[in-house]
Parts: structure tokens; C-alpha cells; sequence
């Protein structure tokens, strides 16, 4: 990078990335050691809680390490990993899994719906075990505190699973806005199609109770959450439409889609959040759909920022100064928009086709030249971490403040007007009574922390 550019970054951004962006980038800082320190080509070994569905692809994720041990309480979702790995122990309780092989287990995958995160991640961390967890990281504002103090307290390596942090798009998205090629981003809008037609949500579902399938252990399931009977609207997917169990569409997406928003923008708390469209609202699920906005303050030389959310879109959403057809080009229904004071730049759900908007003024455009580190891929990212290396790029300190804002969106969702969101106190001051929601309940003989 000559003088001449570097200079106009630092004028444009300077004081905002100073000690923000590592010298080298995200992912450059030298670790220290390690909890389980292992050679680089030395194997882990990885026990996964949760074996099917994502947790599948999780565990191909990390092939190249030694899975030891399995806990799932769904035999037949988990039937599949199973097969493939016969000798490997089986548990229904992860917290039974931990109390027989700790003494064998170098990291965790966590890899089960969304409001068991935060229990299992801590179970593995108190002992000293690496994590890997999948988005939405935790369920509540609450949890995600504590799982980044905890992840700080144990010295473990740790990623959440919304690989879109590696992403090569996602990082020059960053760049490009930090050269100030858009000028101060003002307004991002970030969509995505889900739920739609992957999991009912709305005014027609209600939780019918039925008898629990054989392969199921129920009461494993249900883990920390409150007891009520089985139900199929519950199991094996459709639970994230449910606030006692998931984060709806913002658990199952926004972690991507706001992921390069997040890095990009350097974003920190929010001073407000509001659901400023609802349809479909429902005494057990989350809403059908929700458009959602969330206020930030300005940030160093960044200006406020208003940030609006849009769930189960049918079509691309139309957003000024963006010509029909060219936001994401074949049509897709999930990404972000960055409206500057002087362009727009446009990103996919995992950061990828990055490029300014109209299409037209990326005929002569060059990227700038690169600030952040390239990654070698999301699960070798953290396998390099649990082995000593430099820290995930979406490790528990960068993933947990993510979290934290976002889920304020969920309380949103829940409670009418505008919520007044005090950091400091880690308190909504405008509605007293969504304080509820901060804050998870778990039934008697659980521990959490």
C-alpha cells in the first residue's frame, strides 16, 4: 500500500480502527496458550453435541480431528452420524457425555437447537474444552454475556458457526467501506425469505400434544427449558419458531446475513430497537413476519446508523438508488444493502458477491487493497485457534457482542414500541416489563454457570 493511500484511509477511518483492526488484520493477534495446547499436527479429539442436521455437517466440518463421543437425545435425526462413526459412545445427556469422557474430550461441537447453546457451551467451557458453537450462538441477551465472559475466563478457543466471518466477500465488503469509497454508511437494510416455506410461524400454529416417539428422549430435548408435554410442531426443526426453544429468523439468519454489517461498521450496542411492521403474530410463535429496526450512535468517525431487519420476504425488498434486478442479481431473498453518503455497496447472505451498486460503477472499480487477514476456512479457523494459533475470526468475543444486539430484536418482536436499550445497566428502560426476556428460565436440577 503506497503512503499516498494509506493516508487517505486513516484520515477517512483512522481514529475509528486504531487498535479496533489488528496490524494484520482480524485473526492476527498472537495467542497465548491454551487450554489443551496441542501441536498443529497433533489431532483433536471432538465430541459433538448434536449429531444430526446441522451437527452433521459440523462433524465433516472436522474430519481431520478424532470424534470421540456423541450426545444427542434424537436417534432418529442423529441415525445417519451414527452409521458412520459405530465405535464411537453414544449419549442421550450431554451432560452424562461429560461425565464419562471428559478426561477424553479436547473440544465441543454444539451443534443442538438454539436454547440448549448456552448450557452446553458452558458445560464445556468451565471444564477447559474448546468451542465451537452454531448461530445464534445463545437464545437470550443474558446468555451471551455470559458466555463471553466465560470464554474469557477459561482461556478456550471458541467460534460461532456463521462462517460468512470467513468469507472473502464479507472482508472486502469491510475494506471497501473503511477506504471510503461509499462515503459514511447511513442505513443498512439486511433480508432474508426465511421462515417462508422452511418452518411454520404464525397465527396457525399451535403446539398439539402427542406421545413421544420412541427414538426421542424427551426430557434430554427439552434440557434446561421449562417442562411441557411433546409435540411434533417442536421437533426435529420447526422448535426455532418458538420463543422458548429458538430465535426465528433472526436465530437462523441474521447471523450471516448482519455478520458483514457487524465487521463492516464496527458496530456496538444499539440505543433502540423497534418492530416497526408485524404480521401474523401468534400467542406461541414468533411472528409470521417482522420488519425491525435498530438505532446505533455514531461511532468514532462513523455516523449513526439505522439498521432495518426484514423477515420472510417473497421478493427482494426496493431500496432507492438500487435499479430493479441489480441488489443481488439472480434474485436471491437474503443480504444486506449499505446505503453511504456517496454510493452503495451490496453483499450476499455469507458475504459473497460484494460489489458497488449500479452495477455500472464496478466496470473500472479496483478493491482496495487488503486490511484484513484472508481465513483459511470457518472450522479450520477454530482447529488452528484450539491448537494454539491466533483466535477465530467469529470467536465469542467478537460473536457474543454480535449476538447480544441482535437478540434484542427478538424481544422486539414480543413487545410493543420502541425499546429504549441501556447498555451499561444491560437494562430496556422505555418498556420495564420486556426485561423478562433478557433472561432465560431453567427448570430445577439444571446448572447453568
Amino acid at each position: 500500500m503506497s503512503e499516498r493511500e494509506f493516508s487517505r484511509r486513516h484520515f477517512f477511518y483512522g481514529s475509528l480502527l486504531a487498535g479496533a483492526v489488528p496490524a494484520a488484520g482480524f485473526g492476527s493477534t498472537a495467542s497465548l496458550s491454551r487450554a489443551g495446547f496441542k501441536s498443529p499436527n497433533e489431532k483433536l479429539n471432538i465430541a459433538a453435541i448434536g449429531a444430526g442436521g446441522k451437527g452433521r455437517s459440523d462433524i465433516a466440518g472436522c474430519n481431520t480431528e478424532n470424534i470421540v463421543a456423541f450426545a444427542d437425545p434424537d436417534d432418529k435425526r442423529a441415525a445417519q452420524t451414527f452409521q458412520q462413526y459405530p465405535n464411537v459412545p453414544k449419549y442421550k445427556d450431554f451432560r452424562r457425555m461429560f461425565d464419562k469422557e471428559e478426561k477424553n474430550i479436547d473440544a465441543v461441537l454444539v451443534s443442538c437447537p438454539d436454547h440448549v447453546h448456552a448450557s452446553a457451551s458452558m458445560w464445556a467451557m468451565t471444564r477447559g474444552k474448546h468451542v465451537y458453537c452454531q448461530k445464534p450462538l445463545v437464545r437470550t441477551v443474558w446468555e451471551a454475556q455470559q458466555v463471553t465472559a466465560a470464554a474469557a475466563k477459561y482461556g478456550v478457543a471458541t467460534q460461532m458457526g456463521n462462517q460468512g466471518y470467513s468469507n472473502l466477500g464479507a472482508r472486502q465488503c469491510a475494506e471497501i467501506i473503511w477506504n471510503g469509497d461509499i462515503g459514511g454508511v447511513t442505513e443498512v437494510h439486511a433480508f432474508t425469505d426465511r421462515p417462508g416455506h422452511y418452518w411454520p410461524q404464525g397465527p396457525e400454529v399451535a403446539p398439539k400434544e402427542e406421545a413421544v416417539p420412541s427414538t426421542l428422549d424427551w426430557d434430554a430435548w427439552l434440557a434446561d427449558a421449562e417442562p411441557r408435554p411433546y409435540s411434533p410442531a417442536y421437533v426435529p426443526h420447526n422448535w426455532r419458531a418458538f420463543p422458548d426453544f429458538g430465535c426465528g429468523a433472526i436465530g437462523d439468519m441474521a447471523c450471516h446475513i448482519l455478520g458483514t454489517p457487524n465487521m463492516a461498521l464496527l458496530l456496538t450496542a444499539p440505543t433502540s430497537v423497534e418492530c416497526i411492521k408485524k404480521e401474523g403474530a401468534n400467542q406461541y410463535t414468533f411472528p409470521h413476519q417482522a420488519v425491525i429496526r435498530f438505532d446505533f450512535p455514531a461511532r468514532g468517525t462513523m455516523p449513526a446508523l439505522k439498521l432495518f431487519w426484514y423477515d420472510s420476504l417473497k421478493e427482494q425488498p426496493k431500496i432507492p438508488g438500487v435499479p430493479e434486478g441489480e441488489l443481488l442479481g439472480d434474485k436471491d431473498i437474503n443480504g444486506s444493502v449499505f446505503i453511504g453518503e456517496k454510493g452503495i455497496v451490496t453483499t450476499g447472505c455469507y458475504g459473497e458477491r460484494t460489489r458497488l451498486l449500479p452495477d455500472a460503477k464496478m466496470k473500472d472499480y479496483t478493491m482496495p487493497p487488503p486490511l484484513l487477514t484472508r481465513s483459511p476456512g470457518h472450522y479450520r479457523d477454530w482447529l488452528r485457534a484450539c491448537k494454539g494459533g491466533a483466535p477465530a475470526c467469529s470467536n465469542f468475543s467478537v460473536a457474543g457482542p454480535f449476538v447480544e444486539w441482535m437478540l434484542l430484536g427478538t424481544i422486539a418482536m414480543r413487545v410493543e414500541g420502541k425499546l429504549e436499550w441501556d447498555a451499561n445497566k444491560g437494562r430496556i428502560t422505555s418498556h420495564p416489563e420486556a426485561n423478562q426476556y433478557l433472561k432465560p428460565k431453567f427448570r430445577k436440577g439444571w446448572k447453568f454457570a
